[in-house]
C-alpha cells in the first residue's frame, strides 16, 4: 500500500519513488506532488538581487547594476509617473526553459492541477509578508474564458487562501506577444471596484511572472491611488 496521497509526479506523471528522507521543496512529505528530477530543475532565487523586483544579479552585466537596484527598476522609478507606486516584488524561482514548460502547461494548456504544486511555497511566503488582502491579477473576460481559469487566482484559492477580486481587467493583446518597450507603454488595462474600501490597507498582487513589471505597476498605482498603504507583489518566478 502506498504510504503517501500522491504517486505520481504532477508534471512528468512518472511514479514518485522518494529516497529515504528526502522531502519535496514544494509540499509536506505526507503528500509528495513532485518527482526529484523535476524538482531540481526548478531553480530558487537565492543571493544578491534587485531589492524591489528581486532579479538576480548575478545574472546581470555590472554595467546595469545600480548599488542595490537593476537599471530597469531605476528607470521605473525615475518616472515620476511610475515611482513609488510598485513598493517590492517577491520572485521565488528563476524563469528557465523547465519553468517555462511547466507555465505552458499550466497557463495555456488549462493543466489546472499544477496549483497545487505552488500551494507550500504561497503560504510559506505569506508567513514573511502578512498582507491584508491577496489580489489575483485578473484576466480579461474574453482570456479567461480562452483558459477556464485565472492562473492568478487559482494559486491563491489551491493554498486555502481567500482571493479579494478587487481588480477588473480590459482585453487588449496577449502580453507575451508584445516586446519590452511594448509592455512598458501599454495604456491602463486596469479598473478598481469601487465598491472596496482600501484606505491605509497593505495589499499583496499574486501573479504567475514577472517579466517587465509593467502589469504590477499598472495595478499597484490604481489601487494605490485609491489609498492603500503598501502594494508589494508575489509572482512564482522572475
Amino acid at each position: 500500500m502506498s504510504l503517501f496521497l500522491q504517486d505520481y509526479c504532477l508534471i512528468c506523471h512518472d511514479s514518485i519513488q522518494p529516497a529515504i528522507g528526502w522531502k519535496a521543496i514544494f509540499s509536506e512529505e505526507k503528500e509528495l506532488l513532485i518527482c526529484p528530477t523535476c524538482e531540481g530543475k526548478f531553480e530558487k532565487i537565492e543571493g544578491e538581487k534587485c531589492k524591489i523586483c528581486s532579479r538576480l544579479f548575478r545574472h546581470l552585466d555590472e554595467r546595469f547594476r545600480h548599488v542595490d537596484l537593476c537599471h530597469d527598476c531605476v528607470r521605473w522609478e525615475e518616472d515620476s509617473e511610475w515611482q513609488g507606486y510598485l513598493d517590492i516584488n517577491h520572485s521565488v524561482f528563476l524563469y528557465n526553459d523547465f519553468f517555462k514548460e511547466v507555465m505552458a502547461k499550466y497557463k495555456f494548456r488549462g493543466d489546472y492541477v499544477l496549483a497545487k504544486l505552488f500551494a507550500e511555497i504561497i503560504k510559506e511566503s505569506l508567513r514573511r509578508i502578512n498582507p491584508d488582502l491577496l489580489v489575483p491579477i485578473p484576466l480579461s473576460s474574453e482570456r479567461l474564458y480562452e483558459r477556464g481559469f485565472n492562473q492568478a487566482e487559482a494559486l491563491i484559492l489551491e493554498s486555502g487562501l481567500t482571493p479579494a477580486n478587487l481588480l477588473t481587467r480590459i482585453h487588449l493583446e496577449k502580453q507575451s506577444k508584445k516586446s519590452r518597450a511594448e509592455r512598458i507603454h501599454i495604456p491602463q488595462v486596469f479598473q478598481v471596484n469601487q465598491q472596496t474600501e482600501l484606505t491605509g490597507k497593505e495589499i499583496l498582487l499574486i501573479d504567475d511572472i514577472y517579466t517587465t513589471g509593467s502589469t504590477l505597476r499598472h495595478a499597484a498605482k490604481l489601487l494605490k491611488e485609491r489609498g492603500a498603504k503598501s502594494v508589494c507583489s508575489l509572482t512564482l518566478a522572475r
